[in-house]
């Protein structure tokens, strides 16, 4: 197999941090004094065909300017996407999806944290109004939505504005992603949505027993509901002693798939959204190491080629509305 075939979506980073803080263009960085994890022209060097850009709202903004800061992260995710016009596509529906042919790097707004709607379930179609497509439900505390992974044995499940927030998502066509869901919550919305859901950047709590990590009973009901579950390059999710290389993104992949199928199985890096990388996967040109690594470990062509983009891509291509009208398209699993 020629991997330069096979283009990636990665289903995770935050690189948009950096860029409305002006601390980085995002175009191409590898000569700037903070090169980061994630830009254009290495994401093309690593045949990036979709990249979920997350607007992660930070601790000190939350409560009270949750809200403006996630709206002012947005707003620079499309300054963003207009200043680089020529080199990259927005993508709102499965027709954008669908016409993804490498020429240009896809870009699917994502919103890391509930704490955006505020208590407003208004709020979640003026993000959609905005471009979001996927948005993860809470962080690791607690929201009006539930509870994150950080709340530990006090962690309860999704409140009720939660459950219509799912509700709303499927409605409107939008991805719900469970990464960073305390597991009673994570429950709840396999319950309750109609659409399959990712957990976007998350690995497997078997071989690192990490908050942020699901478990293998979590693994199998995500399979089972046509979800995916992106494995996060975070070093403390790998590994325990947080000192990882890329043997062990493939170490978590193998055992997924073994666990729950390989239909299941993407990448959500969380670059820029990390302090550390695994050794051989340092910035996003790397990536394609990874997809060699993946043949070398016996996983064939189309396996490869799943793992990279098909899994993920089909479940957009279930959750995103056609265009024009609103809804996903949960008739496939």
């Amino acid at each position: 197999m020629d991997d330069s075939g096979v283009f990636i979506i990665d289903g995770h980073c935050d690189s948009i941090g950096h860029f409305v803080n002006g601390r980085r263009g995002l175009l191409d960085d590898r000569d700037a004094e903070l090169q980061g994890h994630w830009d254009l022209e290495r994401a093309r060097v690593g045949r990036v065909g979709l990249q979920f850009l997350a607007s992660y709202i930070e601790e000190v903004y939350k409560p009270y300017l949750a809200t403006r800061r996630g709206l002012e992260l947005l707003m620079a995710a499309h300054e963003f996407v207009r200043q680089n016009a020529g080199i990259v596509k927005l993508v709102r529906d499965r027709e954008d999806l669908r016409g993804l042919d490498g020429s240009r790097v896809g870009i699917l707004l994502s919103v890391e944290g509930g704490e955006i709607l505020g208590e407003d379930l208004f709020m979640l179609d003026v993000c959609f109004l905005l471009g979001v497509r996927s948005i993860g439900l809470t962080w690791n505390q607690r929201n009006a939505l539930g509870c994150g992974v950080g709340e530990g044995d006090l962690g309860g499940g999704l409140s009720g504005f939660g459950v219509r927030v799912v509700e709303r998502m499927n409605a409107l066509g939008m991805l719900v992603d469970v990464s960073h869901l305390h597991e009673k919550g994570f429950w709840k919305v396999l319950e309750v949505s109609r659409c399959p859901v990712a957990a976007t950047h998350s690995c497997a709590r078997a071989l690192c027993d990490h908050p942020r990590n699901l478990t293998d009973d979590q693994l199998r009901a995500l399979a089972a509901a046509g979800g995916v579950v992106g494995i996060n390059f975070c070093p403390d999710f790998l590994v325990p002693d947080g000192h990882a290389v890329l043997a062990d993104v493939v170490r978590h992949i193998e055992y997924i798939a073994g666990v729950a199928g390989v239909g299941c199985v993407g990448l959500g890096s969380d670059f820029d959204g990390v302090d550390d990388l695994p050794q051989g996967l340092e910035g996003v040109d790397r990536l394609p190491r990874l997809l060699v690594a993946l043949r070398e470990a016996g996983f064939n062509d189309k396996e490869v080629a799943d793992i990279a983009w098909g899994n993920f891509w089909r479940v957009l291509d279930q959750n995103l509305p056609l265009r024009g009208e609103e809804g996903c398209d949960n008739t496939a699993y």
